[in-house]
């Protein structure tokens, strides 16, 4: 087995224990792509072919707003999931954008794919409900801290989810995500810089 799959077995037996055949049977269902940095998987107005595993690398999740302005959803790094769930789910045009940040690696698998897997095996059927149930809660988290949270403790909470992105991802990215300006964002960045040194 190619280690790529390998480690999505570990992330998947976080949640429900396959044996060899089961694993199998799971892991034929998933394509291993690479995808070169700056390359867009998902367009708005297209239908969402896939769900897909991040082996390695970085996805951003947008969307543009009526001023064309980019406001990023959320980040997928390696061991998280990336899709637009509802138009995958319901095979339905996207409003979103998926853009690799990095040269990224990941393992896919199609609308179809899936369908067949849950006959094949129905027990993954309830393993991908409790992931989209837990992406759910994680997003409207996410939404009740924008709507009530300063911006100051936006990007604190945001470097605290995402601890090994903060150097990884370009400033216009991370204030488009807690929803500023960079130039406020360097402001935030000085203040706090200045908070700790006292």
């Amino acid at each position: 087995m190619h280690k790529d799959y390998e480690i999505l077995q570990a992330s998947m037996e976080k949640h429900l224990k396959f044996n060899k055949e089961e694993f199998a049977t799971f892991s034929r269902s998933f394509q291993r792509h690479h995808i070169p940095k700056k390359k867009f998987i998902l367009n708005a107005g297209e239908v969402c072919k896939f769900e897909a595993f991040v082996v390695k690398g970085c996805f951003r999740v947008f969307y543009l707003d009526e001023k064309g302005a980019e406001n990023i959803l959320y980040f997928a790094v390696e061991n998280w999931w990336v899709t637009d769930i509802a138009s995958f789910t319901n095979q339905i045009p996207t409003e979103f954008y998926i853009e690799a940040l990095e040269d990224s690696t990941i393992l896919s698998i199609s609308y179809e794919e899936k369908q067949r897997l849950f006959v094949t095996l129905p027990m993954v059927e309830k393993l991908f409900r409790v992931m989209t149930q837990k992406a759910f809660a994680a997003l409207q988290k996410r939404l009740l801290a924008s709507l009530n949270s300063h911006a100051d403790q936006r990007y604190l909470d945001f470097k605290e989810k995402y601890p090994t992105l903060v150097n990884r991802l370009t400033q216009q990215h991370i204030a488009s995500y807690i929803g500023i300006t960079h130039e406020f964002l360097s402001k935030i960045k000085r203040k706090l810089l200045f908070k700790d040194k006292q």
